[in-house]
């Protein structure tokens, strides 16, 4: 297997007039009325304000508009599109150069848009992705806790940890074109196959579990943390698997030393089991050194194990004088918490992965046979994704039968599981086209490759029985159907996938466990707040999408969830403990929306100071879906102070730096943008003056000219550009949920969704349900020749 075919990459396209064509912004030809303006969009629009750039003598850009034939929207589809994207977001004729009234470049890019559509309408191009694509390191890890009841795996079986990362460069990680297959991912795929097999059968002779969890050095343990016991402080809940019955040992290491008599809690799955001191009352450790040893009989199978501080009340005296430890706090605290066995196993125990495995156990040695078949077929069904030939079932059945007769019937399902767990199959995701299809034709999606689309769309795991009986008996194209079942599915648990993978990568939210910003000038920040920053956004995404809020309350909500830590930051009174809660937010707060958050606002800043350029670039990108082209080399350094010394103000800074014609065209885009949220500091807290101690300036213009002041004002020209969050939000959604880059071709059916979606209050189920009965969803285009690169046995029935 090699890696998979990469696709093509869009070119920019810039729209321009050359300086000096036309009066002053804004104006119109004397004598021509909007209204006659409008009937002569879009060539007379074209023919005034950009060819004079974009000409067969210039070709700006490689563009030559005079020789364009506005009719063709096929042979110049990709062309037109650009120029709609264009005119629709305000991007061109650059600022300071002349451009047509909104209405008439609006009305010019409607026109266009349509002749798009009805030429989409009449000739579908769906795309040709590649037949096969493999499983990214999310949906790999998902599939397998939802094909084995495997909900938490221990470190040294976790896929994130064992498997090495996927390509994010274009923004998802389950592109198919970036999806290689390496020696090391095989290699990893061997090991995870070899050691989730014995976890999920309970073989008795696992290697011993050693989970260890490291407390980070700037966690401060002074107060509750959520979600530990109530009355605790510190601490760490760790959930995993446990392989087999028998006697684990907890491990506590602490740092420091206790002013008073201090205890450790342990719960199991949310009961108390023990409570054992660790400090006298001098503060002397009563553990041997300085570590606590306690064995625990549990259970195989997933567990919670809670181990905290009981909450002692200090006198304030005490408080004031003990010094803080590395970062944790003032009071005794926790290095690490490791979960050592079993050391006496008793058994594999009943655990919910031997459930999901065992639908039968042979009462006579004949019956071994025939019942491992049976449990090999149904894994295979979902696995697979759909009917298993009696072929495939073989392969597996002569790894149970090498298995079965090394260490007997148990042993033998877990080879075969094994194997299972590697099979091309499993690893791959594979669309056929009919047989006799005509290359380049498109066609619909028969059910089962339906069904896998939407299960790894919505839940980026496998489809579920339900999914597969309704794909194996024809109906699940219809168009009812099909509406019931993505319904279905966002209510699922499982759809939380779309806060934690498809809107994590869409807004860099994965980034935010790797910021560090300076301590000295951020003393206040510490790990406890970069938690809450994540929490906050996590349940303010699950709140707007998965409860079908508008998707424009992004930018608009009045609300937000907060514990009492994030609360002091934001300075919003009245909240009290670790855990988060919704708060209603006053009239005139600046918190509104993403914008506010302190997770963005920290990801789009540097370690010492604010960006103007990276939050201007991340609206441009992932609000208004017109991201920047990257930087030219050699960009030259921000200039830091003036004559006399005088340090320079960030905004003075950009303004000499965009004096360089080489950067101006992009920051002249990007940097008011930023401009307008610095008043929220580089850890997201409202301050009136910068870094360099002038007083803030947050005003910014469009370059269509529409101005803003702060973040107020920026929120509210955005929401008056709501159209492009919509669509920007769906192209970003349609490239998930196909797993390939969105082209031209794509446009209609992004118009096509966001129009609907409008009707219905811009609800995130429209936009979904838009994307499912889109064209590019649920059909694909023949491709040209037979896929090759993986084996015969991937052959399904029927083929």
């Amino acid at each position: 297997m090699t890696g998979l075919r990469k696709g093509a990459i869009g070119l920019t396209v810039w729209l321009c007039v050359t300086p000096g064509f036309e009066p002053a912004h804004g104006a119109q030809e004397p004598g021509v009325t909007a209204a006659g303006a409008v009937q002569r969009a879009p060539r007379a629009l074209l023919d005034r304000y950009c060819v004079t750039c974009h000409n067969t003598r210039l070709k700006t850009a490689g563009l030559a508009l005079d020789a364009l034939d506005l009719s063709d929207t096929e042979g110049s589809a990709e062309t037109l599109e650009k120029i709609v994207r264009r005119l629709q977001t305000g991007d061109m004729p650059p600022a300071g150069q002349p451009r047509p009234e909104p209405a008439i470049a609006r009305a010019a890019a409607g026109q266009l848009a349509s002749a798009l559509d009805r030429a989409a309408a009449a000739n579908p191009a769906p795309g040709a992705p590649p037949a096969f694509r493999r499983l990214s390191r999310t949906e790999y890890r998902n599939a397998i806790r939802d094909l084995l009841a495997l909900p938490d795996l221990p470190r040294e079986m976790d896929v994130d940890v064992v498997l090495p990362p996927d390509n994010s460069t274009t923004g998802f990680d389950n592109l198919a074109e970036l999806l290689f297959v390496s020696p090391t991912l095989l290699d990893g795929y061997l090991t995870v196959a070899r050691r989730i097999s014995r976890l999920a059968v309970g073989d008795p002779t696992i290697p011993p579990l050693v989970e260890t969890y490291r407390f980070p050095l700037d966690l401060r343990q002074d107060e509750h943390l959520d979600p530990l016991p109530p009355g605790t402080r510190g601490g760490a809940s760790i959930r995993t698997t446990l392989p087999l019955d028998g006697e684990y040992l907890l491990r506590v290491e602490f740092a420091g030393r206790g002013a008073g008599t201090e205890q450790v809690v342990t719960a199991i799955d949310g009961a108390e089991v023990s409570r054992v001191p660790v400090f006298g009352p001098a503060g002397r450790p009563l553990a041997e050194g300085r570590f606590l040893e306690e064995p625990l009989a549990l259970k195989a199978g997933p567990h919670e194990i809670a181990v905290a501080f009981v909450q002692r009340l200090a006198t304030t005296t005490e408080l004031l004088v003990r010094p803080a430890l590395r970062g944790r706090g003032t009071q005794p605290s926790m290095a690490s918490v490791t979960i050592t066995g079993p050391a006496r196993a008793s058994g594999p125990g009943d655990t919910p992965s031997r459930q999901r495995i065992f639908v039968c156990h042979p009462a006579r040695g004949d019956e071994a046979r025939s019942c491992a078949r049976r449990i090999l077929a149904r894994l295979a069904r979902l696995a697979y994704r759909g009917p298993v030939a009696a072929e495939d079932v073989d392969e597996l059945a002569a790894f149970y039968d090498a298995g079965a007769a090394e260490g007997g019937f148990e042993h033998g399902v877990q080879q075969a599981l094994a194997r299972l767990l590697v099979s091309p199959l499993f690893l791959f995701r594979i669309e056929r086209d009919p047989a006799g299809t005509t290359p380049g034709a498109v066609h619909e999606l028969d059910d089962l490759a339906l069904a896998a689309r939407l299960s790894f769309f919505l839940w980026s795991s496998l489809p579920d029985d339900t999914l597969l009986d309704l794909a194996e008996g024809g109906l699940l194209r219809r168009p009812e159907v099909l509406h019931q079942q993505v319904r279905r599915m966002l209510a699922d648990p499982r759809a939380g996938s779309l806060v934690t993978n498809f809107a994590a990568q869409w807004l860099y939210l994965r980034d935010v466990a790797s910021r560090r910003p300076d301590e000295d000038a951020f003393q206040n920040f510490d790990e406890g707040l970069r938690q809450a920053f994540q929490r906050e956004t996590e349940l303010f995404l699950r709140h707007v999408l998965l409860e079908d809020r508008s998707v424009i309350d992004l930018l608009r909500a009045d609300y937000t969830f907060v514990n009492e830590r994030l609360a002091k930051h934001y300075g919003i009174p009245h909240v009290y403990g670790s855990h988060f809660r919704r708060v209603d937010l006053p009239a005139d707060s600046p918190r509104k929306g993403l914008l506010g958050q302190g997770s963005i606002l920290m990801l789009t800043s540097y370690a010492t100071r604010t960006s103007p350029v990276l939050r201007g670039k991340w609206i441009l990108d992932n609000l208004l879906g017109s991201p920047p082209p990257p930087p030219p080399p050699n960009v030259p350094a921000l200039e830091e102070s003036a004559a006399g010394d005088r340090p320079l103000t960030l905004r003075e800074a950009m303004v000499r730096h965009r004096a360089n014609p080489v950067c101006a065209s992009c920051h002249a885009r990007m940097d008011p943008l930023g401009f307008a949220l610095e008043h929220f500091d580089a850890i997201g807290r409202r301050r009136h003056r910068s870094e360099s101690g002038a007083p803030i300036d947050a005003s910014g213009v469009f370059p269509d000219g529409t101005a803003f002041d702060g973040a107020d004002g920026l929120r509210q020209a955005l929401l008056d550009k709501r159209d492009r969050l919509v669509s920007t939000l769906t192209e970003k959604l349609l490239m998930y949920a196909l797993g390939r880059r969105i082209t031209h071709a794509d446009a209609p059916a992004v118009r096509a969704i966001a129009q609907g979606a409008a009707a219905q209050d811009y609800r995130f189920s429209a936009i979904v349900l838009g994307i499912v009965h889109s064209a590019p969803f649920r059909m694909r285009q023949a491709l040209p020749t037979a896929p090759s690169g993986v084996a015969a046995s991937t052959q399904r029935p029927g083929d």
